[in-house]
């Protein structure tokens, strides 16, 4: 069997643990959000995923860079992969109970950890701040709004 050549252990160098480590913060920090609402997936399960696709990314990317003489590699298999999988989890999380859908923002967060991973692992900073900050503003401060505004009007529907 024909292999790519390896990589050397000295190749560990700063970018790589800078993508990985970002990638992981971040997956923490957006599971922190569900895990204190008490949601299904919470800090390890966003942790790992971010970071998972973080890795996924800089192998595919590294792959693509050693094996493109020759080979043809397609680096952007790795949105199909991480798109499959993270639906997979997903999906597992999604209920339907008594004609009501739960868990579905739950599963949308899963889908931008596994994004915000897959741009740590491309060193595509601009775009992590940006989701960052994005996500953040969407899950924290219109989580208070919802619950502060739409909460009183959906206790009021319901009565």
């Amino acid at each position: 069997m024909i292999l790519n050549a390896a990589t050397p252990l000295h190749v560990i160098d700063g970018p790589i643990l800078l993508r990985l480590g970002a990638a992981a913060l971040l997956g923490l920090l957006l599971g922190l959000d569900r895990e204190l609402r008490g949601h299904a997936a919470g800090l390890r399960t966003h942790g790992i995923l971010c970071f998972t696709c973080a890795l996924m990314t800089i192998s595919a990317i590294a792959l693509h860079n050693q094996l493109t003489v020759e080979g043809n590699i397609d680096p952007l298999r790795i949105f199909e992969a991480s798109a499959a999988f993270t639906g997979i989890i997903a999906a597992g999380l999604i209920v339907f109970n008594k004609g009501e859908v739960k868990n579905l923002t739950t599963a949308a967060h899963i889908w931008l950890a596994a994004m915000i991973g897959i741009a740590c692992g491309a060193g595509q900073w601009p775009l992590v701040i940006s989701a960052a900050i994005v996500a953040v503003v969407m899950l924290t401060l219109l989580g208070i709004v919802e619950h502060r505004w739409l909460g009183k009007r959906r206790a009021e529907d319901e009565a």
